[in-house]
């Protein structure tokens, strides 16, 4: 049973009880995931309860997909799913015809030096008279894009940080 098979309802919030009915999972199970994914993460509200959104419904039964039909350990369901989550992030800002390269994760560059090359700041992108982008401009867009990449990773360790920090 694939999370895609399973109809989720046309709702807002859910509580705990509909999403061990959705998942087919006790409420005691969904807590333990809440606890080693930190993808997994409901609000609470005022009263304390969780309020989980369709996202979190949806990445329990991913992980519900994971563990139980795709026999992962806990360890390898986490490393599949962060990968999973950081691929369609990445490939948004990837260049269609080539990527690219990477900057060096050890030393990244603060986000006050990210600015357009002055190749992009002083005209238009595409020129008006054929509509191809210049070789100039394309190695522009290239740096762009892995300025986008290398924020996205401090992004990515950020949240990872700051969910590490709320569960202490």
């Amino acid at each position: 049973m694939s999370p895609a098979s399973v109809a989720i309802p046309e709702k807002l919030f859910f509580k705990i009880g509909e999403v061990c009915d959705i998942a087919g999972v006790q409420a005691h199970v969904l807590r333990y995931w809440e606890t080693e994914f930190p993808m997994l993460a409901p609000q609470k509200n005022r009263a304390g309860q969780r309020t989980y959104r369709r996202r979190d419904v949806e990445m329990a039964l991913r992980i519900k997909e994971l563990l139980y039909e795709e026999q992962y350990t806990i360890a390898g369901a986490k490393k599949k799913l962060a990968a999973e989550l950081r691929a369609p992030a990445r490939e948004k800002v990837k260049d269609t015809e080539t990527e690219a390269p990477r900057p060096a994760a050890s030393a990244p560059r603060s986000l006050r030096s990210l600015t357009p090359p002055s190749s992009l700041r002083e005209s238009p992108i595409r020129s008006s008279s054929d509509g191809e982008l210049s070789s100039n401009k394309r190695a522009a867009l290239r740096e762009i894009a892995a300025q986008l990449r290398e924020i996205l990773d401090l992004l990515d360790s950020g949240d990872a940080e700051l969910r590490r920090l709320r569960r202490k």
